[in-house]
């Protein structure tokens, strides 16, 4: 009878990884880690509901204004998966007074052009624009958020463009991996979608976008940032001006999306790839979102495990064994719940062996407490990347806009610093213990399917099959 893999792994011995050569004696010291600041934010909300954020950063003419509306694929119809991602390609394609080419040209005058895109939890539309052009900037802005008009012609043109984007997609392993493996960890709920489909995208018209603007673009569901070098009493009194008058045209409520239930997958999901030199592995589970206690000890545990050039992943499997180029691991957080997701391409010829590295080093973060110099390594990567993060004015919108979706303060855009470095050895044990054993974990491949079967058969796993 064979045993089931977790269960074989969990009884292995665990052995001490490799320490690697030592570094040469002569080599200075690190210095003291300094606190990352970020900027201070002036909150107010506008007679309307819309809530208003201004982060004053000097020194760069420059200003990045971001827009986050509540309601992502979370709010799409049961029968338009995706939809979304349509909503957001084109709402900047045309107002009831300005061309789609307009509003281009404005905003290239001002020095910036808009992006909008479509995640879980919400729509983001952001642009930088110089200090001194403001004003031009936010009367674009306040039509788009307020009168977007979803024309025909332009709803067919970001139709087709979405449909060759997702057909590029499926090309892709990894797009293939984590779609698998989002349906597979959230089942019916709404975090299962990733993408929209290619029904979803044939069946929404312009007619239904224009529905769903209406009720989805509304001042008390929306936060407006600005971040950079600005006069606070006149971008104020801007705001106000194109804002200020925005008014939600129907009562539509906002639909709930609950927390999630964990459950695993007792068996690899699989996609088939004919052809395929490589399986895609993915490795996925339920973690924390922004708002619990333990996200910032996951984060460190998670640089520790995959989430670093040197963590223990990282070195075992592609450094000492060279079973691929680029594995890693990353941690999510979404409004509701963080999903864990370790990924590694690997040639066909050690799919089985990088299945069986992999399980060891989760079941090693689990079980084995990490040494001082990998959590002190681990926090500064973080706190170097956040620091990093923080030099973009784009950037820390987007941060800012990500925390009131989550419906955190801007001032937790300062704290992750400090919450980082209070993580203790401690902390990072009960965290990994609570989130990193691979019985917790969904497998996902992608590839040949008979290298899948065949190279996993020793692990006594089932297989499901997905197209």
């Amino acid at each position: 009878m064979r045993m089931n893999a977790a269960l074989l792994l969990a009884t292995l011995p665990l052995v001490a990884a490799d320490k690697g050569p030592a570094l040469p004696k002569d080599l200075p010291t690190y210095g003291p880690t300094k606190p990352v600041s970020a900027p201070v934010v002036r909150r107010f909300k506008l007679e309307n509901g819309l809530e208003v954020w201004l982060a004053p950063l000097s020194g760069f003419p420059k200003v990045a204004f971001a827009a986050a509306v509540r309601g992502g694929y979370v709010a799409d119809p049961k029968d338009r998966p995706g939809m979304a991602d349509l909503l957001a390609a084109a709402v900047s394609q045309g107002t009831k007074t300005r061309s789609a080419r307009q509003i281009a040209e404005e905003l290239q005058a001002a020095g910036g052009d808009l992006t909008a895109t479509a995640n879980a939890d919400s729509m983001l539309l952001v642009t930088t624009v110089l200090n001194s052009k403001v004003d031009g900037a936010l009367r674009v802005l306040g039509d788009v958020l307020q009168n977007a008009a979803f024309l025909d012609e332009e709803v067919e043109i970001a139709r087709k463009t979405a449909i060759s984007t997702l057909e590029a997609s499926e090309a892709e392993p990894s797009f293939l991996a984590t779609r698998a493996l989002y349906r597979t960890l959230f089942g019916d709920h709404p975090y299962s979608i990733t993408s929209p489909t290619r029904d979803s995208l044939a069946k929404t018209t312009a007619a239904d976008l224009r529905t769903e603007f209406s009720q989805r673009f509304r001042p008390e569901r929306t936060i407006f940032i600005a971040v950079g070098d600005f006069d606070e009493a006149s971008l104020t009194a801007a705001i106000r001006a194109n804002l200020g008058s925005w008014r939600a045209n129907a009562a539509a409520p906002m639909p709930s999306v609950e927390k999630p239930a964990q459950s695993f997958a007792r068996a690899v999901v699989y996609v088939p790839r004919a052809g395929s030199v490589q399986t895609a592995l993915y490795f996925g589970t339920l973690g924390p979102n922004r708002a619990d206690s333990d996200y910032a000890a996951a984060r460190v545990a998670n640089a520790i495990y995959g989430g670093m050039f040197g963590s223990r992943l990282i070195t075992n499997i592609r450094e000492d064994k060279g079973y691929t180029y680029s594995p890693g691991a990353r941690l999510t957080a979404l409004r509701e719940t963080g999903v864990l997701v370790t990924r590694a391409d690997v040639r066909n010829e050690v799919t089985g062996a990088s299945y069986n590295e992999i399980s060891y080093e989760l079941n090693r973060m689990a079980t084995t407490a990490p040494e001082k110099q990998e959590l002190e390594s681990a926090k500064r990567f973080l706190n170097g990347s956040l620091a990093l993060q923080l030099q973009s004015r784009e950037s820390v919108a987007r941060a800012l806009a990500t925390l009131w979706i989550s419906d955190l303060p801007p001032e937790e855009l300062g704290e992750q610093s400090r919450k980082i470095e209070s993580v203790t050895l401690e902390d990072v044990e009960k965290a990994a213990r609570k989130y990193f054993p691979v019985s917790r974990m969904t497998v996902v491949a992608v590839g040949e399917e008979n290298v899948i079967r065949e190279r996993l058969a020793p692990f006594g796993l089932e297989f499901k099959k997905v197209e």
